[in-house]
């Protein structure tokens, strides 16, 4: 029997391209996102090129309960997780007091509290099996503040530092946890964030080698991976740079595209 692999956010961006690939690895997988019929056009694309199960149970990870509820309906068709690649997660730009605070709070519903309740859930089953791996999507932002993007920038710090201090907790007992910290990747995400400009379309990747290196790296149980040499660099770099110098750097940066895009 093929390892099961739940993919959140699985209707656009990497959350397809994790999808596809895990299918191409032999995974069956159950897609989840708000957007069934993109959901459901995946799953008949997984089946007809892979001949793997393709499960598709959509959920809104913002709402109170949704995790609970998902779990229940894989419950409900005799499913078990062996692989959770977190990846669901949104941005948006502007000034904190200025930007919509519901929005805000469900950013941190779905980049965070989701997150959490998931890996919670799954972990479990596969502490008791002493196998399984979990993928958690943060960002080359967690590694620095980031002003007019202060809360997205902070979400992502939150899931490296949970995902690290997680890796260390379940390493002795078989299941691997890695955080995968891409940087800026061609993908809806920053379309819907706003983000395609100059800055974006000069240092963009592509999404199948960002999907590549996180997997291998959760094969390889490590804690972190960051794709990408130039990412690798900048990340590495704020490690002895002031605070004050990364968090001015970073804030002019995003103010510059809020500014240009009035």
């Amino acid at each position: 029997m093929a390892d099961m692999a739940l993919v959140t956010g699985a209707s656009a961006g990497l959350g397809v391209h994790f999808a596809l690939a895990l299918a191409a690895q032999g995974h069956d997988v159950i897609l989840t996102a708000r957007r069934s019929d993109r959901l459901d056009q995946l799953a008949q694309q997984i089946r007809d090129r892979f001949g793997t199960q393709a499960h598709v149970i959509p959920a809104n990870l913002a709402q109170p309960g949704a995790i609970a509820g998902l779990m229940a309906d894989i419950a409900k068709q005799g499913l078990a997780v062996n692989l959770l690649v977190n990846n669901a997660g949104f941005g948006a730009r502007g000034d904190f007091a200025a930007l919509d605070g519901a929005a805000q709070a469900e950013m941190i519903d779905v980049n965070c509290r989701a997150l959490i309740e998931l890996c919670h859930a799954v972990l479990p089953g596969m502490l008791q099996m002493r196998r399984g791996g979990i993928l958690n999507v943060a960002s080359t932002a967690a590694f620095q503040p980031g002003p007019w993007m202060a809360v997205y920038y902070a979400s992502k710090a939150f899931v490296l530092s949970f995902s690290e201090a997680l890796h260390e907790e379940v390493k002795p007992h078989g299941v691997h946890v890695t955080a995968l910290c891409p940087g800026p990747t061609r993908t809806e995400f920053f379309e819907a964030a706003a983000m395609e400009d100059v800055f974006f379309r000069r240092f963009a990747t592509a999404p199948e080698p960002v999907v590549r290196d996180g997997l291998a790296a959760l094969k390889a149980n490590r804690p972190v991976v960051i794709p990408g040499l130039m990412n690798r660099v900048m990340a590495s770099a704020t490690r002895f740079t002031p605070r004050w110098v990364t968090r001015k750097a970073a804030g002019a940066v995003q103010r510059g595209r809020t500014h240009s895009e009035g």
